[in-house]
């Protein structure tokens, strides 16, 4: 589950246009969802005829469907792009979003819009636009020397304004459907004929209407005939005289009448604003915090209004349905991930808290418990015990919910082993509560009550990482996970681990007697208990840590090619990996040598065959292992190790360029790529240039026009241990060496990651590590510094090794570090062009922090751990 605060990464029009060169790994999915969205009756013609004019054959239209389901998977996860797929595909094309656009998107934002409009219809969906025209209307009005004129916020409309007005419409009309249409998405015009109305108060206002009726007809047919349908704020009396409405009054309307999924408001802002903090508002949940937030001294004039206004819609629409206010650029992101982009508005539930069993529904709590608990759906406890067992607690209990019971969450505040910290016994949700967040407003709801808890999860979990997010330590045994939070006291962690361990198996208890003696006498075993910025392994979470002896799940590495600078920075990162412990070490030129640097236990280098690493493969004495060898090398070991796999298949994480375009194997850029590396078992570890080149691009990628030039700079480590003038001291000093001008093998592999081509120059200079690209990319829409700074900002808001300064990053400030950093965000004058600056470590980040990174997350580890993120 991912928290609302993630941002969207932005799409390419480019992208969306360009039939997949490459394979893709879901079809399927984007073959059901566009067939499952149109009606039966002109389903194949639409697609034919959509296909002839798009990519010109089956083929391509088929390669297209894939690479915009790709594309999805880019702003979220797997699993929630497939469950908004299929949530969006059980609903009547006409019900699925109103979208009200401002006059100000159409002027700024076309083709931006334009863009997000033509995705949704290729994944098969069809939105209902609906735009107003106010700025170009009052421009026109000012050249026509007519002064616009409100009342009680309404503009008075005589016959002179009613005259531009239909004008005005009628332009901005045709202006978005010919967008619409260049990009290759039907769209018909509607400039009029669906909204009736009566005079608001003709003396008062003139022209201006109250909407009496909607006409569903005029929209169905347009979706009938596999047209967008495009809609002004203009009505008509059954007489047949135009009338001017609000625009957002007519979305509001025709919600009324289609009862959408998403009624969506484009703004310019990306959502509504904390008019003390300055902060976007993610989610508001009318039922839970109305009342409270009318009372707030910042909710006042416009912003109090649409509020009420919203809440008045809400009211009348189905529970699911919700109102999104966004910018164009991230409504992707807000119609197909948990996360969103922008500021939700839904009714929600009330969520309740109660200490006694009296107070719970026992028939919700029963049905919530037969569907979700996997305790009571495995047959390792039944309903009934488990509810004797809360009444008589010791201690007591509070459970946590919504209404319908969709999440249920118990706390015992005296856990039974004595520990004295209250235990979360209970967290189970729907996945319509996951889908809507509703679990992370009763987390937060217990929070307050709870700040200082533990509780355990199955190993097998599939919201696992959602409760890394909430911990602040945890630790992992037998296949289970006990988190933590709010444990201060490094005593307590000592007390609530070693119980942890002693309700496990009889070696776990064993160890735990053992280590308990250790206690005892003084001796402790190690941990961390650092804050944020200081805890080398967690992130701030606190991390236990037993040895290899005590924790059976300590994951065996092997390392092939350990005699490179990147194989060192391997092997210092796993010596202080909580999870991880080395095997084997091979090195042809250092073998029978000592590896030295690893305190863990005693580990000589040996120089291992293909056929070596197949026996030890095949003897389970390794869980993973890490292939750091030149290109073009590792093959006869994977090899090896694919002769001998049988049932599970061993990790292998591959440093060279040999299957970074191979699709079987699974790319390891976990920024954006994430969701396919948890299980994977053959992972292509970025390059270095590549992966700072990305992290670049990337969020710009929907607002290029052209192909990005990429100057790059490494250290001379980057040339490896081999000598070579790129690597040879005398030769760097004063010195700047340009090298593989064109055809570098990053370059291949960023166009081909990215989906566009790029244009990269790299350079050696007289520094041992650290990489600096200075990236100039042409943009398709006018931006300034702030605009494209904020893109980056949102889009790595919530990644750990990616940082965005306001300056210039530098290589001397980035060497040694785990993470890349990205600003500059200079901008030409003209407003067309920017240029980028990244730094990142080329040893680390580059190779062997990411390999640790990858492991970690195809191993079932937190995805950070072992890795120092300051």
């Amino acid at each position: 589950m991912i928290p609302r605060s993630v941002v969207a990464k932005h799409l390419a029009r480019t992208a969306i246009l360009r039939a997949s060169t490459s394979s893709s790994s879901y079809p399927l999915l984007a073959t059901r969802c566009l067939a499952s969205k149109r009606p039966s009756s002109w389903r194949d013609s639409t697609l034919q005829n959509q296909t002839a004019s798009y990519s010109g054959s089956a083929t391509a239209a088929q390669s297209e469907k894939e690479t915009i389901t790709k594309l999805l998977y880019n702003i979220g996860s797997r699993k929630e792009v497939e469950q908004y797929l299929r949530h969006f595909s059980s609903v009547e094309s006409q019900k699925f979003a109103v979208i009200k656009v401002g006059g100000a998107v159409l002027t700024d934002e076309l083709d931006t819009l334009a863009s997000a409009i033509t995705f949704l219809n290729r994944v098969g969906l069809y939105p209902i636009v609906l735009h107003g025209a106010g700025p170009q209307l009052n421009n026109l009005l000012e050249k026509a020397g007519v002064v616009p004129d409100y009342h009680d916020g309404i503009r008075i409309t005589d016959e002179k304004t009613l005259e531009i007005a239909r004008k005005v419409f009628m332009a901005e009309n045709l202006k978005l459907v010919e967008a619409l249409e260049k990009m290759g998405t039907r769209a018909r015009p509607l400039p009029g004929g669906v909204f009736t109305a009566e005079y608001l108060d003709r003396e008062k206002y003139g022209f201006v209407g109250k909407i009496t009726g909607v006409n569903k007809e005029v929209i169905e047919a347009s979706i009938r005939a596999g047209a967008l349908p495009i809609l002004t704020s203009l009505a008509e009396t059954p007489a047949g005289q135009i009338l001017n409405v609000n625009a957002d009054v007519a979305a509001g309307e025709l919600a009324r009448v289609l009862e959408p999924l998403k009624i969506v408001y484009l703004n310019e802002k990306n959502g509504l604003y904390n008019g003390d903090t300055g902060k976007k508002i993610d989610v508001i949940n009318l039922d839970e915090e109305y009342a409270d937030l009318l009372k707030q001294p910042w909710v006042k004039y416009g912003t109090k209004l649409k509020i009420k206004e919203i809440k008045e819609l809400l009211d009348h629409l189905p529970r699911s349905s919700s109102v999104a206010i966004i910018s164009a650029g991230h409504l992707h992101k807000e119609l197909f991930t948990d996360s969103g982009a922008g500021t939700l508005i839904r009714r929600g539930f009330k969520l309740f808290h109660h200490n006694s069993l009296d107070q719970l529904d026992r028939d919700r709590v029963r049905k919530i418990m037969e569907r979700e608990d996997p305790e009571v759906t495995s047959g390792q406890t039944s309903v009934s015990s488990y509810l004797h067992q809360l009444e008589n607690s010791k201690g007591g209990f509070k459970a946590y919910g919504d209404e319908p019971y969709e999440v249920l969450a118990v706390v015992k505040n005296n856990d039974e082993s004595g520990s004295g910290v209250p235990k979360l016994d209970k967290f189970i949700a729907t996945k319509a509560a996951v889908l809507n967040n509703v679990t992370d407003n009763v987390w937060a709801l217990l929070s307050k009550d709870y700040p200082a808890m533990t509780w355990i999860v199955d190993e097998s979990d599939e919201n696992k990482g959602w409760h890394f997010d909430k911990a602040e330590g945890s630790f992992s045994k037998n296949g289970k996970t006990l988190f933590w939070k709010g444990l201060n006291d490094v005593g307590k962690i000592e007390t609530v681990v070693s119980q942890f361990l002693e309700a496990q198996t009889k070696d776990a208890v064993d160890a735990a007697t053992s280590g308990a003696s250790t206690f005892a006498a003084g001796q402790r075993r190690s941990f961390s208990t650092l804050n944020k910025s200081t805890n080398p392994f967690m992130g701030g979470r606190r991390q236990f840590s037993t040895s290899a002896a005590a924790n059976k799940e300590v994951k065996k590495i092997g390392l092939i090619g350990a005699r490179g600078y990147t194989g060192q920075e391997l092997i210092r990162l796993v010596n202080n990996h909580p999870s991880m412990e080395i095997s084997y070490v091979s090195s042809r030129e250092l073998e029978g040598k000592p590896l030295e640097g690893y305190t863990k236990s005693p580990v000589t280098y040996v120089n291992l065959s293909p056929e070596q690493v197949k026996e030890k493969t095949q003897s389970g004495e390794v869980d993973a292992w890490i292939l750091a060898l030149p290109n073009g090398i590792c093959k006869p070991f994977v090899e090896a190790v694919e002769s001998v796999e049988e049932g599970k298949k061993m990790v292998l994480c591959d440093l060279s360029a040999d299957f970074r375009f191979t699709d079987s194997w699974t790319y390891g850029l976990p920024e954006f790529n994430r969701a396919n590396i948890p299980g994977a078992t053959r992972i292509s570890n970025p390059g270095c240039y590549a992966t700072g080149s990305q992290l670049s691009i990337r969020p710009l990628l929907g607002h290029l026009a052209g192909a990005p030039s990429i100057f790059g700079v490494s250290g001379y480590s980057g040339a490896g241990t081999k000598p070579s003038p790129n690597n040879d001291v005398n030769h760097l000093r004063d010195n700047l060496i340009p090298y593989s001008l064109t055809n570098h093998i990053h370059e291949r592999e960023v166009s081909h990651q990215l989906g566009t081509e790029v244009n990269f120059m790299p350079h050696v200079a007289p520094y041992f590590q650290g990489i600096t690209l200075t990236v100039n990319m042409p943009l398709n829409k006018t931006m300034t510094s702030g605009d494209v700074r904020e893109i980056y900002e949102a889009a790595y808001e919530n990644e750990k090794l990616v940082h965005v300064l306001k300056g210039v990053p530098l290589v001397k400030e980035n060497a040694g570090k785990h993470f890349a950093r990205i600003g500059g965000f200079g901008v030409h004058s003209n407003g067309k062009r920017v240029v980028v600056v990244a730094t990142i470590d080329n040893l680390l980040k580059g190779a062997a922090t990411q390999a640790v990174q990858n492991l970690n997350l195809a191993l079932g580890l937190g995805e950070y751990t072992g890795i120092p993120l300051d």
